[in-house]
């Protein structure tokens, strides 16, 4: 029982010291995806914000192309990238934590 309370004490400080800088570098990191058709593709930061996105201009010339297909290939592409940012941010608290689950800290990334 002390060893876990021992673990988990050093691990604390641990953290106060590396999440900053984590926070840091996840929030200047960039995650980049496209929707299945290549119709749009969208850049996030670490946190989730959108920074860029792109359209395929043929996409606009094309007279089947519907103003909802064209939303939902924008949705789709800010999803994904949005995954991608959020699975790099569990990556890097696993590797911060040692895969200890701590309640109260996804929110910190």
């Amino acid at each position: 029982m002390f060893g876990d309370l021992g673990k988990m004490l050093k691990l604390a400080g641990e953290m106060k010291t590396k999440l900053p800088a984590m926070q840091a570098k996840l929030a200047a990191s960039r995650f980049t995806a496209q929707d299945g058709g290549g119709t749009a593709k969208a850049t996030v930061s670490g946190k989730g914000a959108l920074v860029e996105l792109w359209i395929d201009p043929a996409a606009l010339r094309d007279g089947q192309m519907t103003a909802e297909a064209l939303a939902d290939a924008v949705k789709s592409a800010i999803a994904a990238a949005q995954e991608q940012a959020t699975q790099a941010a569990q990556a890097a608290m696993n590797e911060l934590t040692g895969g200890m689950e701590i309640p109260g800290l996804t929110g910190m990334v």
